[in-house]
């Protein structure tokens, strides 16, 4: 089996992921920005506040793009696991069990005996397994795309307090930026489902401010 047959046929992100990276952004930075008291916030203050928005998304895109490499590495170890026990049954029964595991349980449900003895007999013609696993040059941009889509997500809601000195003004702005963007995350997010997207995106509103204020509380 090549590098490539063994890797995940979704794209880059598949829109479930770059959802959840977004909302993931989104929410270490309300954390930040909720914990702003801007009755005594100063411009030093403020500029604490930036500073370490930018660094806690720094960091969290780092973690969760060494996540993603992790991730592809073991979908595709996984799969070179299930092809090398494939080829050494010679039961027709415990060869349809491993090709069932590595199928969505819906999809394997309606597979015929003979459809699964003729995806056996595809697996097996397929090249042998690299002795090594190596991350690919796509594995590589998907976490490069996991780190960029939680770092830049920040500056939409901390643009503000760069742009206004007024600290209420640039807090109020920056608060109905997040929330516009929850929105649109969980318009997507209901797209995605087959949802109402109006009705999921409002939902997304609730839970993300819920999930910051959560965070928050417990001094995350």
């Amino acid at each position: 089996m090549s590098d490539n047959s063994t890797s995940s046929s979704k794209r880059l992100l598949d829109p479930m992921e770059r959802i959840s990276e977004v909302l993931f952004g989104l929410i270490m930075v309300l954390t930040i920005t909720g914990s702003l008291s801007v009755a005594e916030a100063g411009r030093g203050e403020v500029r604490t506040i930036f500073l370490g928005a930018l660094g806690c998304n720094l960091a969290w895109g780092t973690i969760d793009g060494i996540f993603y490499l992790m991730t592809c590495l073991s979908t595709r170890g996984n799969a070179i696991v299930m092809l090398r026990a494939l080829r050494k049954t010679t039961d027709s029964g415990e060869a349809q069990q491993i090709i069932a595991g590595a199928l969505p349980p819906l999809l394997a449900s309606v597979l015929s005996p003979a459809e699964f003895e003729l995806m056996r007999e595809k697996l097996n013609l397929l090249p042998d397994p690299p002795a090594r696993l190596r991350l690919t040059k796509d594995e590589w941009l998907g976490a490069l795309g996991v780190f960029l889509l939680v770092f830049l997500s920040t500056f939409p809601v901390v643009i503000p307090f760069i742009c206004f000195s007024e600290t209420r003004l640039a807090l109020r702005i920056s608060n109905g930026v997040a929330i516009v963007m929850l929105f649109l995350t969980g318009f997507a997010y209901g797209r995605y489902l087959g949802r109402h997207p109006l009705r999921t995106g409002l939902w997304m509103v609730v839970l993300g401010l819920l999930l910051a204020g959560i965070t928050g509380v417990l001094g995350g």
